[in-house]
């Protein structure tokens, strides 16, 4: 473990192993207070937790920047940016999820929390098993640029409304292997029905969100990498952004469908981070760019939505 550490991180082991630690105590933190019970979570409530996270996460960055240096405490944030960014399109995703399986709203926070869970432990391999391959094959590099340019190339071409969710593949899987109900039983992810144990429609969502975190994840691990080359960098950041991301849906769900200058707005940052991987070898652009440029597009995209839908608005008055 310690070399493995050494060789792909200037994080020590003690750092590691801390930080895991207190996130899962965060967690616990998060499903005893903001998880309790069965009711459906306020925007206030959203808006706190969601604060509440973000605050930790950059009190992070602002202690390990200062600890292991500006230029690691600058890729640290970028890197955090831009999974944030990327996590708001894969709420809309899981808004049409909930939709398509008629999640009731008190029922969705439950959900969400296993899924974002399930989304930490495979992005923690994903984000390991990528800084071995770096370490041990430099090209990876250009593989990873390559598929952000392409992934940026499908942003601006598909849609997300053209997703049927309950025709999902793991889904067909599912319904073959495990017997399946359309009732409810509480916040519970099976029911007994006639003696036979089936999984409930909170179930089907639950694999249909980590199904869909999976996919994002061949998007913002090389997207992360591009940011920075260190494995607690990349593994911190993106760990810190998703954890947020179920308070974060209760903050953005009622007009996340609004943003829709958001595809082509993460289109544009995936497809830069792209060719500043492949082009690394002849000009390698600072972190402080990086940020600028990630953050100008981010802001552009947001104010430009929300632009167009008052105009609309007003149009229709």
């Amino acid at each position: 473990m310690t070399n493995f550490v050494s060789d792909v991180s200037v994080a020590p082991t003690w750092l590691w192993i801390a930080f895991c630690v207190s996130i899962f105590f965060l967690l616990l933190i998060d499903l005893s207070v903001f998880g309790k019970g069965t009711h459906k979570v306020s925007r206030k409530a959203a808006l706190i937790e969601s604060g509440i996270w973000i605050g930790i996460a950059l009190t992070f960055n602002i202690w390990f920047g200062f600890t292991y240096g500006r230029e690691l405490g600058l890729e640290f944030l970028t890197g955090y940016l831009v999974e944030k960014s990327l996590s708001v399109d894969n709420l809309f995703v899981i808004l049409l999820i909930f939709s398509s399986f008629r999640i009731p709203d008190k029922y969705q926070h439950r959900v969400l929390f296993y899924g974002v869970l399930g989304a930490m432990i495979l992005r923690a391999i994903f984000i390991i098993l990528g800084a071995q391959l770096l370490h041990l094959f430099d090209w990876i590099l250009y593989v990873f640029g390559g598929i952000l340019v392409i992934t940026a190339i499908k942003f601006l071409r598909e849609s997300d409304e053209k997703i049927d969710v309950k025709e999902n593949w793991s889904i067909r899987i599912i319904r073959r292997i495990i017997p399946t109900s359309n009732a409810y039983n509480g916040n519970h992810f099976f029911i007994k029905e006639n003696g036979i144990r089936k999984a409930t429609p909170l179930f089907l969502a639950l694999i249909a969100v980590e199904v869909t975190d999976l996919i994002f994840a061949v998007d913002s691990i090389p997207a992360v990498f591009a940011v920075t080359q260190d494995a607690f960098v990349a593994f911190a950041s993106n760990i810190l952004a998703i954890l947020g991301l179920r308070a974060l849906y209760f903050v953005l769900a009622d007009w996340v469908g609004k943003l829709r200058y958001l595809k082509p707005g993460l289109a544009a940052i995936l497809g830069f981070i792209g060719f500043k991987m492949l082009l690394m070898e002849l000009y390698k652009i600072p972190s402080w760019v990086s940020l600028l440029v990630i953050f100008s597009i981010l802001v552009t995209a947001a104010l430009s939505s929300w632009y167009v839908a008052r105009i609309e608005e007003r149009g229709l008055r």
